[in-house]
């Protein structure tokens, strides 16, 4: 793979929000990973860009790995995650009153959020009884399978 394909596609990850680009072609394979900048020691006047790594296979010399992904902070009390993929709202009704708020006490079984899936409005109930100590999702937000949505102390 020539230097000019490759620089385009590095311009292609930092200008979009992919985080990670895998080619393979008859030559070879790369592998461009985005990582975040690392917070700087002291104020810069300058903006920072992100980093890259590219990893190359077959006919190109190998650079660096990819860098480890930052470890996510550490959440207290019961998560309540998404059981799909879909569209997160907080009322039963545009522009109704949120289901819940942070502080609300909620019983197992309570109806807690919607999720919007393929036109269907699933309701997310609190599988836990406790209080609402955060909410993780703004209203209208897609969410993924699996991603937290409220936090339940």
């Amino acid at each position: 793979m020539d230097l000019r394909k490759l620089k385009t596609l590095i311009d292609l990850v930092s200008e979009s929000n992919i985080s990670e680009l895998e080619i393979t072609e008859a030559d070879g394979k790369v592998r461009i990973v985005k990582s975040e900048p690392a917070a700087p020691a002291a104020p810069s006047t300058g903006g920072q860009q992100p980093s890259y790594a590219a990893a190359m296979t077959g006919n190109a010399a190998a650079t660096a790995p990819p860098p480890m992904p930052a470890a996510p902070p550490v959440e207290t009390g019961h998560l309540i995650k998404s059981p799909m993929v879909g569209t997160f709202y907080r009322a039963s009704s545009p522009g109704g009153k949120p289901l819940v708020e942070v502080g609300s006490v909620v019983n197992e079984g309570d109806p807690i959020g919607i999720i919007e899936a393929m036109k269907i409005m699933n309701e997310i109930e609190a599988d836990k009884a406790g209080t609402i100590s955060s909410i993780l999702c703004q209203n209208g937000q897609a969410v993924e399978f699996g991603q937290p949505l409220f936090t339940i102390e």
